[in-house]
């Protein structure tokens, strides 16, 4: 299964922390048999509203492949790690492209059925 993982990080907590933290997430993933595609480390923005007692954040996106226990272990690491403020875990589905039906024209077979106008000839009215 495709999940993507979004985690907030303490603000105080200085870049080289953030990206420690960030190893100890992918080291928990890989010990739960769980596959990281893609990391994406989006830096502090603002909250809408504090949570904790905190105004902002470090924003950090994984993409991952695996189990339900990976998640598990996972969002457990991200439990007992007080640098977390929050995290949200989601099942990615994969995208059905379904193509477009074309509606079907029937041919018209008689000649006295099929009237032609053709562009740029006045009518008569």
């Amino acid at each position: 299964m495709n999940y993507e993982s979004t985690f907030i990080i303490s603000p105080e907590l200085p870049i080289d922390k953030v990206e420690e933290l960030t190893a100890k997430a992918v080291k928990t993933i890989e010990a739960a048999k769980g596959i990281v595609k893609t990391i994406q480390q989006l830096g502090k923005k603002r909250f809408a509203y504090s949570v904790n007692k905190f105004r902002e954040g470090s924003y950090v996106c994984m993409e991952l492949s695996g189990n339900g226990e990976m998640v598990s272990a996972l969002e457990s690491f991200f439990k007992f790690n007080d640098s977390v403020i929050r995290f949200l875990t989601v099942k990615i589905e994969k995208k059905k492209v379904v193509a477009k039906s074309v509606p079907k024209i029937k041919a018209v077979t008689e000649k006295s059925q099929v009237t032609e106008i053709k562009q740029n000839e006045p009518t008569a009215e």
